[in-house]
């Protein structure tokens, strides 16, 4: 029997066990490859996604938790996502890029939740996602140029 994933609005029927972990089903079977495989271990947050406006790691969630529930994926639009995506091209925030999936899912979840974040809510919130090339100066410049782009737009 399919098992059915609502991602980024759309309905998925896949094929998998219930204990597979949700990144593998989203990247390998949906096919929607911005989601990264970094650590494997739900550290490193390059895999981080939302469920049910939850940031998870998906390389240590199984398939079965986010049946029923909508999944939000690097490859999805909102809002706050759209402000982020303009702040960090602006910020020219990537240098290798690999984490900055995981970072802006991590920047959408707190920028849902906390309209003007402080330094110390930025920091607490992007904690769970590591970036080997070192760019979280930038990346906290860029939450705020996301928040003064949502500003300027009401």
């Amino acid at each position: 029997m399919d098992t059915i994933l609502s991602i980024n609005g759309k309905s998925h029927a896949v094929k998998v066990q219930d204990d597979m972990p949700l990144l593998w089903a989203i990247r390998d079977i949906v096919g929607l490859t911005g989601t990264k495989f970094g650590c494997g271990v739900s550290e490193c947050g390059a895999c981080s996604v939302l469920v049910d406006g939850r940031l998870i790691k998906s390389c240590g969630m199984p398939v079965s938790y986010a049946v029923g529930k909508e999944i939000f994926t690097i490859e999805g639009t909102s809002p706050n996502l759209e402000f982020l995506r303009e702040a960090w091209q602006e910020g020219n925030v990537p240098q290798c890029g690999f984490c900055q999936s995981g970072q802006l899912i991590a920047a959408t979840s707190l920028l849902d939740k906390t309209a003007n974040p402080t330094d110390k809510d930025i920091d607490d919130a992007m904690s769970g996602n590591i970036c080997r090339c070192g760019t979280y100066t930038r990346i906290r410049t860029a939450i705020h140029k996301a928040v003064a782009l949502k500003n300027e737009a009401i």
